[in-house]
């Protein structure tokens, strides 16, 4: 079967049966389980009331339960055992994560991890807020932010493809067609530098790549938030004499401190699941390992699953803080 109608039939099966779902089961709570009829017709179409919003919830609780819950669960219990050869797992407790934290690679890792936490969300919203402010007030500004925005349509792999071309380097006696190099040469460099070998300094070209690609994202966001500050208050700040960094700063500033902080965030949990980029660009070579990358060999290469699911809960009790502040100031800004 040709793989496109294959994905139109899959596409139509499962329209049918979500549309058949909702109609049966609304048909059995109307006219089997609380038939809206006789003496208690009035306290089953409450109780069907009550049971309906429920109904539409299920395929979605389900769907969480078995792709979310069910991993999360599986994935502890996975990272308080050991495989046993030949088949089966032997409980081992905490040995798992001992381990993990007697091997030099995670904490390499972990320091990486760190770092990017304190580069990529910090560089990203500040460009981000910094373009969103200027080309606002430019004519072209909607085509700049297009531009920006581009590398927010590239997978992360098709990313690191384009910046590892970027530093790319050839033998002296070749032309550079990394553009990287070119300029170091250009401007004095006496032999081309293989970048992503320098350990410290190759972690913040890995950075590059992944501010590259938030920008455009922090850009969309605060763009948006910054039109949406009333025209009065800054009309005030420009009669009460203040200038152009004063009114950003002062004025425009704490009034979209909250987006702000919902942008930084978004970018750090991101940060903190990298992977992409550091696998396609070093593999975790060269002190670039991080946290994803360390789990994916202790999974997939070395065969380790007690130690890669250690790892794997390691990354979720990070991103876990973070996704709760999230859901609690989504929930305050409700109310």
């Amino acid at each position: 079967m040709h793989p496109a109608f294959q994905g139109l039939l899959t596409i139509a099966i499962g329209v049918s049966a979500c549309v058949g779902y909702f109609y049966l089961s609304n048909q059995f709570l109307d006219k089997v389980l609380f038939p809206a009829r006789g003496p208690n017709a009035g306290r089953n179409i409450n109780r069907a009331s009550m049971i309906r919003p429920w109904l539409f919830l299920f395929p979605a609780l389900a769907a969480l339960s078995l792709y979310l819950a069910y991993p999360v669960v599986e994935t502890l219990r996975l990272s308080l055992t050991q495989r046993i050869p030949g088949g089966g797992y032997e409980w081992v407790g905490l040995d798992n994560y001992v381990q993990m934290a007697q091997e030099p690679k995670f904490w390499e890792a972990m320091r990486n991890n760190m770092l990017w936490l304190i580069v990529v969300p910090a560089m990203s919203t500040a460009f981000g807020l910094l373009v969103a402010q200027l080309t606002d007030r430019i004519r072209w500004g909607n085509i700049a932010k297009s531009l920006i925005f581009m590398p927010m349509a590239i997978s992360f792999v098709g990313a690191s493809v384009i910046w590892k071309l970027v530093y790319d380097t050839r033998p002296v006696e070749q032309d550079q067609i990394g553009m990287l190099n070119a300029l170091y040469i250009f401007f004095g460099g006496v032999e081309p530098q293989t970048w992503l070998t320098i350990p410290f300094w190759n972690s913040f070209f890995l950075m590059v790549v992944l501010v590259w690609i938030q920008t455009g994202f922090a850009m969309v966001i605060l763009s948006a938030a910054l039109r949406g500050i009333p025209e009065e208050t800054i009309e005030a700040a420009i009669l009460d004499g203040a200038n152009p960094f004063q009114i950003f700063f002062r004025i425009k500033v704490p009034q979209i401190k909250t987006t702000i902080l919902v942008v930084w965030t978004t970018i750090t949990i991101t940060v903190l699941k990298v992977f992409d980029i550091v696998f396609a660009m070093t593999n975790g070579q060269w002190e670039t390992q991080v946290l994803a990358n360390y789990m994916y060999d202790k999974l997939f290469r070395a065969n380790d699953w007690g130690v890669g699911s250690a790892s794997a809960m390691v990354i979720m009790l990070l991103v876990a803080p973070i996704l709760v502040w999230n859901v609690r100031n989504a929930r305050k800004e409700m109310e």
